[in-house]
């Protein structure tokens, strides 16, 4: 079965996180212009994270247990389709396109983003149960200072970086351990990023819109 074979429109498996974790802050930064493209990604037709039912139940259990601890969970992305993807790697491709670089890349060049692993050509994101996310601390309403900001494609954003400082390091394995704990694994160069181990379509891609609207029809 190839890659094109295992594409499907499909929704039904999938929920909006926010019905099942109504304390979630969103900020999806692929429905922004604030990315390491510099444009609205395709397929991103509304700043809402989307997830397949096993992948925000495991999220729910997270989010309670950090509750609990004085944090709430903010998304950054969520379910990406496979049509952002492309964008991505049609993106990979432009040359001249260097809006971004100094924000999201500055250490390295366009092609070493896919070859170091930060962008794929095929995403665990289209999967549907993958997310990229951080805490907030509910007392100063702000993020957790986890020694770099999303999307910023440096060793120091690798969650075993000992460049940071001790109390960044920590937050970083706050977060982390609470999402083991849960069923996700992380992904050795991007402290933000989870993809639950029991994953249900682990060998689909899914191509419908980031949308409520779809999910209801």
């Amino acid at each position: 079965m190839d890659y094109k074979e295992r594409i499907t429109m499909d929704p039904s498996g999938f929920v909006l996180l926010s019905d099942y974790v109504p304390g979630i802050v969103q900020e999806i930064r692929y429905f922004s212009t604030y990315n390491f493209v510099g444009d609205r990604i395709d397929g991103y037709e509304e700043p809402c994270a989307i997830l397949t039912v096993e992948a925000a139940r495991a999220l729910k259990e997270v989010s309670n247990e950090l509750n609990a601890q004085g944090f709430r969970l903010k998304i950054f992305d969520a379910y990406r389709p496979a049509r952002a993807v492309r964008h991505f790697v049609l993106w990979g491709i432009e040359d001249l396109d260097l809006r971004m670089k100094p924000y999201f890349y500055p250490t390295l060049q366009k092609h070493e983003l896919f070859a170091q692993g930060y962008i794929a050509s095929q995403s665990g994101h289209s999967r549907g149960s993958t997310v990229d996310l951080t805490l907030l601390d509910m007392q100063t309403g702000t993020e957790v200072d986890m020694g770099s900001p999303f999307d910023l494609f440096d060793e120091i954003s690798h969650p075993d970086y000992r460049g940071v400082t001790d109390e960044q390091f920590n937050n970083r394995m706050l977060l982390q351990k609470a999402m083991v704990r849960s069923g996700f694994l992380p992904l050795d160069c991007e402290w933000w990023h989870f993809t639950l181990k029991d994953e249900p379509y682990p060998d689909v891609y899914f191509e419908f819109p980031v949308s409520s609207a779809y999910l209801k029809r």
